[in-house]
């Protein structure tokens, strides 16, 4: 019988390379979101239509050769042609340049007041949630009472106050636009301070702004970037909205809801005055909500490394 010995036996299903070795790639949260975004695709479709309409909306008018406001007596509301891609109205201006033009003013309107909705909720909110106290009282009550008042009879009571115009459009819609995000930021901060990590960090003596500053604010930022793509959506139609009854953009600007009205009489015979706008209404704010959707999922920690 042969003698066994160490060189005899060879060791199966081991490897301590592999085993140590790091599986996964070391990956920051925001890296790991992007990676997740671009894996829903109908959150990705969304993000690429939302960037194809920006950029048509800076640089189709620049390559057009009509304006805005250049009228052609002879092509009054013709149908989509060689010369006129989306046709004209009925004063015989171009709806290509006027499209993208009035989504300069949709698209910036949207933008500039659910950002400027989420960083004021966010400051309040945060400060409530983390102070608490009679500062959350007085404010909550506050924001109580605007909750229980239609927003929309606010606007547009502000508008009426303010004028007609871009920018009394924006403040119209910041009045009480902010209250959601403000609840919703509390909610969040009341939850998050009372964790572990921000109990040590008060134990070791940590300032309050560094708080805020390095656990605070990173724990809620996904969601409200998140926030502010589903905010969107409702600022535009707000802006089309008020537009569409006289109380939004005045001329010699445009946005997707002036065209709307301008276009709604002569829906009988010249229908594409009215579908095309709302077209792109309807469009950017499906992609905006599948943006939002994609972002809320993304952004998710409990769902870090799940794939």
């Amino acid at each position: 019988m042969a003698e066994l010995n160490k060189e005899s036996f060879v060791i199966r299903g081991k490897d301590t390379t592999r085993m140590e070795s790091i599986s996964r790639p070391s990956l920051s949260f925001w890296s790991d979101a992007w990676r997740r975004l671009r894996k829903n695709r109908s959150a990705f479709i969304g993000l690429c239509i939302i960037i194809l309409y920006a950029i048509m909306a800076i640089f189709a008018p620049m390559f057009s050769q009509y304006t805005q406001s250049q009228m052609d007596v002879n092509a009054r509301n013709a149908f989509i042609s060689s010369a006129h891609w989306l046709g004209t109205d009925s004063t015989g201006r171009d709806l290509w340049v006027r499209i993208w033009m009035g989504a300069r003013v949709s698209l910036s309107i949207g933008l500039i007041a659910a950002v400027v909705n989420m960083c004021v909720g966010a400051v309040i909110g945060g400060l409530c949630g983390f102070y608490g106290g009679k500062l959350d009282m007085i404010v909550m009550r506050i924001v109580d009472l605007l909750y229980g008042i239609p927003s929309l009879i606010i606007t547009i009571l502000v508008v009426m106050v303010l004028g007609k115009g871009i920018a009394p459009l924006i403040v119209a819609m910041c009045v009480v636009g902010w209250i959601g995000t403000c609840r919703f930021v509390r909610g969040e901060v009341y939850r998050i301070k009372e964790q572990d990590f921000v109990l040590a960090a008060r134990v070791l003596g940590v300032p309050n702004f560094t708080i805020i500053l390095k656990h605070m604010i990173p724990n809620i930022l996904g969601m409200l970037v998140t926030n502010l793509c589903m905010a969107i959506p409702g600022a535009i139609f707000q802006e089309a909205f008020l537009s569409y009854i006289g109380l939004g953009i005045t001329p010699p600007n445009c946005s997707w809801g002036v065209i709307c009205k301008e276009g709604i009489q002569y829906l009988r015979y010249s229908p594409h005055q009215v579908l095309i706008p709302a077209f792109f209404v309807c469009t950017t704010m499906l992609a905006l909500n599948l943006l939002g959707n994609g972002l809320r999922d993304a952004v998710d920690p409990r769902l870090r490394g799940t794939e």
